[in-house]
């Protein structure tokens, strides 16, 4: 761990993709689980709501003084313009999968670091977005998926780093963006805040 003088980071996120992309960065950090209320607000695009919902989960972590935040959430984009959070159940996860088959889709991730000082505490917000290209997928494929309960608690019911990857035709982006945390964009940003990996 490093000194007590040196900025601490608090990851506000339950995710566990989010918590091995900081640690394969070299990051030392706790966990948090925070919570924020995703509904889509009226006229919201996904960068929009990506980003807003980063910074309700990083301003909702408790932290002291000297910590630094970083609250992160991802959005889904699908070809019709609905924006695809996390599947309620297994029917709304199939419906999601539909809409992604044989098409392309952005992902976004929206990501927030804020520092917990009160004195001199600032926050910074950015959106990462990748294109991913899905192949035409059968309601057998999509049902066999769905009944593995992969997609459940992953924006847009499928994880790139999963089963689904076979799915996969190409990605325009970053990469780690879809997996839940854009590392290069939040590195940037933690270096911004005196936060570096070991």
């Amino acid at each position: 761990m490093r000194g007590s003088a040196e900025p601490k980071l608090l990851l506000a996120s339950a995710s566990p993709r989010r918590s091995q992309l900081l640690q394969q960065a070299g990051f030392q950090f706790t966990v948090q689980s925070t919570d924020a209320d995703e509904r889509v607000l009226a006229g919201e695009d996904a960068v929009a709501l990506a980003v807003r919902l980063a910074r309700l989960k990083a301003e909702a972590a408790s932290a002291s003084a000297g910590v630094v935040v970083l609250g992160a959430d991802t959005v889904v984009a699908a070809p019709n313009g609905e924006l695809l959070g996390k599947p309620v159940d297994a029917q709304d996860a199939a419906r999601m999968l539909r809409l992604l088959s044989g098409n392309c889709h952005q992902v976004v991730t929206g990501v927030c670091v804020r520092s917990a000082d009160a004195t001199a505490g600032r926050v910074e917000v950015a959106a990462s977005l990748t294109s991913v290209f899905v192949q035409t997928l059968s309601d057998g494929e999509i049902a066999r998926y769905v009944a593995g309960g992969e997609p459940m608690g992953k924006a847009g019911a499928y994880a790139i780093q999963g089963r689904a990857a076979r799915w996969i035709r190409a990605i325009q982006g970053d990469y780690s963006n879809v997996v839940g945390l854009p590392l290069a964009l939040a590195c940037d940003m933690l270096a911004g805040f005196g936060i570096l990996p070991e």
